[in-house]
């Protein structure tokens, strides 16, 4: 038996330039599943994303959903993709087990945390705005440290400055004062020791908050300030009327991670890659 893609419909152009299409998978034009391809015109290298991969009860445990995702990469070859994404729920180990066999590699977990009270500060700590004269610094450092951390994914550089300084434009267009957005800095016993940006208003998920980025100065980490930072961060989503609070934590990350699970942040969803050879 042939398992092969069958596109269900024309192919889409989205906004920044995306494209994407419907398939049914078949077997010997019998349809069996479905899946969707898409591309992430954001990305540094041109990145194709394979979702909503199913297959039917009847047809599952028969490598149906292998050969498609298999069948699924050669449609993002011809699209010029040289990288592939795929985002898979925590609960689904089939899903998992599928991503490995195929050489997927985890690049982050999505985490989230359902809000209840807001924590106090430990003694000796206050937070303030981040105000006008210290966003440009701010924004620069927290700039460059995504560059930092991405290259050494192997992602290129240049690529890499254009988009971060797009993202910003597009999420801080007026900086400090941009509605929906939450920029504060901590204190501990006079000395600024770190940074919180979170979003709180947050597209497609309403009621949830997101944290874009949290730094602690190097010379004051280890001493609890990233877990106060969190719960600043906590604390503006519950005064925006947020309930939840969610942030993305790259695969290699250990100390961050589990300072989330410390903090009752559960994955929800495993960002898997592989690059297209």
């Amino acid at each position: 038996m042939t398992t092969t893609l069958r596109p269900t419909g024309p192919e889409e152009r989205l906004e920044g330039g995306a494209r994407a299409r419907k398939y049914d998978v078949c077997v010997n034009s019998r349809p069996v599943g479905r899946l969707r391809l898409t591309t992430d015109p954001r990305s540094a290298v041109p990145t194709g994303r394979l979702g909503d991969l199913w297959i039917a009860e009847a047809d599952r445990r028969r490598g149906r959903a292998t050969v498609a995702a298999l069948a699924a990469e050669e449609v993002l070859r011809g699209w010029g993709c040289r990288r592939i994404e795929l985002f898979v729920p925590a609960d689904a180990t089939p899903a998992l087990r599928l991503g490995a066999a195929l050489g997927y590699t985890p690049r982050a977990h999505r985490m989230r945390k359902e809000l209840t009270a807001p924590p106090e500060l430990p003694p000796g700590s206050t937070d303030r705005p981040l105000d006008e004269a210290a966003y440009p610094g701010w924004q620069k450092a927290a700039q460059e440290e995504f560059v930092r951390v991405m290259t050494a994914q192997g992602e290129p550089a240049d690529r890499l400055t254009e988009l971060v300084a797009a993202s910003h434009r597009l999420l801080l267009p007026d900086g400090v004062h941009t509605p929906g957005q939450s920029l504060r800095v901590l204190s501990h016993e006079g000395t600024d020791v770190g940074t919180v940006w979170t979003a709180l208003d947050v597209p497609d998920e309403p009621g949830a908050g997101y944290v874009y980025d949290v730094k602690v100065a190097p010379e004051h980490r280890g001493r609890g300030h990233g877990r106060t930072l969190m719960g600043i961060a906590e604390r503006e989503c519950l005064a925006a009327g947020r309930d939840w609070l969610g942030l993305n934590v790259y695969a290699d990350n250990t100390v961050a991670r589990r300072l989330y699970e410390s903090l009752d942040y559960r994955i929800t969803e495993h960002w898997l890659w592989k690059p297209l050879l």
